[in-house]
């Protein structure tokens, strides 16, 4: 089995920071790519960032802000989150791409508020 597991979310302030945190443990043959997607309350879930095993990195197009690293060793996925938004205010989960497989986390909830 594999476990994905987030961490880092939070409540802060309109240009605040937040580094969120997923860790991948369990039955690991060979991740191919790790990510990021967030959903915003009443919205689909949508890409935010992804980093394959190669290190090649795609976002989307509203979060030039954010910043995702890998440590590879560790088998865990950063997400570096500055200048945040209200429209940031988000469940963020972890993607995992193992084999022809795909793993999620629970999700972390990121709210920014004054």
């Amino acid at each position: 089995q594999v476990q994905v597991v987030e961490s880092g979310g939070g409540l802060v302030q309109p240009g605040g920071s937040l580094r969120l945190s997923c860790v991948v443990s369990g039955s690991i043959f060979s991740i191919q790519s790790m990510g990021w997607y967030r959903q915003r309350p009443g919205e689909q879930r949508e890409l935010v960032a992804r980093i394959t095993t190669g290190g090649s990195t795609n976002y989307a197009n509203s979060t030039v802000r954010f910043t995702i690293t890998r440590d590879t060793a560790k088998n865990t996925v950063y997400l570096q989150m500055i200048s945040l938004k209200p429209e940031d205010t988000a469940v963020y989960y972890c993607n995992v791409q193992i084999a022809l497989q795909t793993y999620w986390g629970q999700g972390t909830q990121v709210t920014v508020s004054s």
